[in-house]
Parts: C-alpha cells; sequence; structure tokens
C-alpha cells in the first residue's frame, strides 16, 4: 500500500500557465456563461408568460433548461476563478460539491430528455388522450421523479467517494471528475468500482433505453401515416434528438477519457472535445427549441415586437 499524506486540496491540472492570455479567457468564458444563463432563461420565461405554452412538453422543457442552468453555474464561475490562481487549487469541500452537483445534472438531463421522449411518444402515438394522460398532476409526478432519482443516484455515488484516503491531489481535468478523483485513492475498494459501472448504467443506459423505445414506436407510427404527420412528428422530435446525440457523443467521450490512458488521444483532442462537452449542450438547447418548435417561435415575435 501506498504512503498517504493527509490531502486538503486537489490541483486541476488541465489549466497549465496561461500567462497573459488569462485575461482574454476569462472574459470569453464570462460572456459565454452569461449567453447561456440569458437564452435558457429567455426561453423559460417566454414560456411562463404565454399560457398558451402552458402543456406538458413546454414544462417538461422548462425542466431542462433549468438544468441547462444549473449546470453551467456548477461548472463555469470554478472555471473563471481558476484564470486568476497560481496554483490552480480547489479546496475538498468544494471539489466534491462539484463532483456531486454534476453527477445529479448528467442524470437530470438524460432524464429529463427520457421524460420528454415519452411525452412526445404519448402526443403522437395517441393524440386523442393526450390531455388526460399528461395532466398537471402527471407532469409535476414526472419532474419529482427526474430530480429525486436523480439526487439519490448521485448521493449514492459520492458516498462512497467521500470517505477514500487519497494518495495524490493532482486532476488532469478543468473541473473536478469524480473516476480520475477515485484514481487518486490509496486503495480503492471493490465496491467502489462496482458502484462506477452503477451509477453509468443507471445515469446513461437506462434512460438511453426509456429515449430510444419511445422514439423506435414513434418512428412505426409514423412509417403508416400521411406526409403532413410525419412532418409535425419530425419538428417537434428533431431538437430532442439532437440533444440526445449530442449528449450522449460527450458523455461517452467524458466516460473514456476518464477511464482510460490519456495517451491514446491526443492533448488536442481531449481539449477540443472537453470544451465540447461543457458548451454544447446548455447553449444548443434553447436554440434548438427557440428556433424549431413553432409556438415558441410564435410566442418569441409575440414578446419581442408586439409588445408596445
Amino acid at each position: 500500500m501506498e504512503n498517504s499524506t493527509e490531502v486538503f486540496s486537489f490541483v486541476l491540472a488541465a489549466y497549465g500557465n496561461i500567462g497573459e492570455l488569462k485575461y482574454l479567457y476569462f472574459c470569453m468564458m464570462l460572456l459565454w456563461y452569461l449567453s447561456i444563463c440569458v437564452n435558457n432563461a429567455a426561453v423559460i420565461m417566454v414560456i411562463f408568460m404565454d399560457k398558451k405554452l402552458h402543456e406538458a412538453m413546454y414544462i417538461l422543457l422548462c425542466n431542462l433548461l433549468v438544468n441547462e442552468i444549473f449546470v453551467t453555474t456548477v461548472v463555469y464561475p470554478l472555471m473563471m476563478s481558476q484564470m486568476f490562481s497560481e496554483t490552480h487549487e480547489v479546496t475538498l469541500p468544494w471539489c466534491f460539491l462539484q463532483m456531486c452537483c454534476l453527477s445529479t445534472c448528467a442524470s437530470i438531463e438524460f432524464c429529463s430528455l427520457a421524460a420528454m421522449a415519452y411525452d412526445r411518444y404519448v402526443a403522437i402515438c395517441f393524440p386523442l388522450h393526450y390531455n388526460v394522460m399528461m395532466d398537471t398532476r402527471r407532469v409535476g409526478t414526472i419532474t419529482i421523479v427526474v430530480w429525486m432519482y436523480s439526487f439519490v443516484n448521485s448521493m449514492f455515488s459520492f458516498s462512497l467517494v467521500v470517505s477514500l484516503k487519497f494518495c495524490g491531489n493532482v486532476i488532469d481535468k478543468v473541473f473536478c471528475d469524480r473516476p480520475l478523483i477515485v484514481k487518486l485513492a490509496c486503495s480503492v475498494s471493490v465496491l467502489n468500482k462496482l458502484s462506477d459501472l452503477l451509477y453509468a448504467f443507471v445515469t446513461i443506459v437506462i434512460p438511453f433505453s426509456l429515449i430510444l423505445v419511445p422514439y423506435m414506436k414513434i418512428l412505426v407510427v409514423c412509417l403508416n401515416t400521411s406526409e403532413e404527420s410525419r412532418q409535425k412528428a419530425v419538428t417537434t422530435c428533431t431538437p430532442q434528438i439532437v440533444s440526445v446525440s449530442g449528449l450522449f457523443i460527450g458523455l461517452i467521450f467524458h466516460f473514456s477519457d476518464s477511464r482510460f490512458d490519456a495517451a491514446l488521444v491526443s492533448d488536442k483532442v481531449r481539449s477540443f472535445l472537453t470544451v465540447y462537452l461543457l458548451i454544447y449542450q446548455p447553449m444548443l438547447t434553447p436554440i434548438m427549441y427557440g428556433l424549431n418548435l413553432p409556438k415558441i417561435k410564435q410566442s418569441l415575435k409575440r414578446f419581442l415586437f408586439d409588445r408596445k
């Protein structure tokens, strides 16, 4: 067993020595962070203010957009503060808090998309029963289940990490990543290794299956309907398909990069994919839904141009 010393902080080594460029990077990140928050908040506000959008689909979309703001706030302020740090150190409590919040956000993201896939399945396959099957009470229950499921999942994973003793403190990422933190432990129990696989299964595999099944059924229904119905289905489902695809690609990279030898992927590719994971989903989600869903586009036009 390796000799261990008490670790009070972790070093985020991926920042390196950025010198005077830190001011430029800080301004770019601040602008991007504010843009993400404003874009997501704008769509949430439009849905909240327009009573015509008080439907299951848009309420579930608000839940997804709230999570985009949440995950952005978990990552960006710490990253911006690290721009002016010489050591790029993060104390254990803050690192554990970020790790826990990121785990929760990842689960909420996939579960929210699974809930939205179910909503589209009901709307397209059972249009006459949609208002009964997706009433306000059921949507509220689905939202609570999504957050509780994600929180319990994250807490279980976190509880096994917080008790570990560490023999190192250098994390080769710009944020606190659970698999890399576990690698720094002096010893890892079998339960910890199994919990890592269980977390990936519960966070990705189960929700992805719940997303895939409704869309397969939607595809079958669309093949037997009119051209107009198919076009309507494509219009409402495209933003979710793009969101799921982007998130799935990002998380596959994240999990593989954290668990396998970093030398297998060049630093430039790793940097690009890490940035892709951090900025793709939070910014793309409000743009995709705002520009592709007709009711939101109409409401945005009324909100921006018809108000006097």
